[in-house]
């Protein structure tokens, strides 16, 4: 249940923007699960995930794992092919209004 549900259209074009402004896919240049990337400085990442997470290889070895995956560790597979598109210029760097 959310705590707060945003109502005004202010607040809902700030959670837009903040949730799924400027996402570009990407996908794993191993497995191709897909994941929606963004930016905002060269240091930070913002990674949106669908369902294609079952598809990535080294998530489900890292499952099997005595005590399975811990939640914030990546995908070193799918950090190099965000890594890439950073590269190629697929993803810019960069925050817009803060975003």
């Amino acid at each position: 249940m959310a705590s707060f549900v945003p109502s005004s259209a202010e607040t809902l074009e700030d959670q837009r923007r903040y949730t799924q402004a400027r996402l570009v896919e990407v996908a794993c240049l191993d497995c191709l699960a897909r994941v929606r990337v963004k930016k905002n400085s060269e240091h930070h990442t913002s990674i949106q995930w669908d369902d294609s997470h079952g598809q990535c290889q080294e998530f489900a070895r890292m499952g099997s794992a005595p005590g399975g995956r811990q939640i914030h560790v990546s995908c070193p597979r799918l950090t190099a092919s965000i890594e890439a598109a950073v590269r190629d210029g697929a993803v810019p760097i960069g925050a817009e209004d803060g975003y």
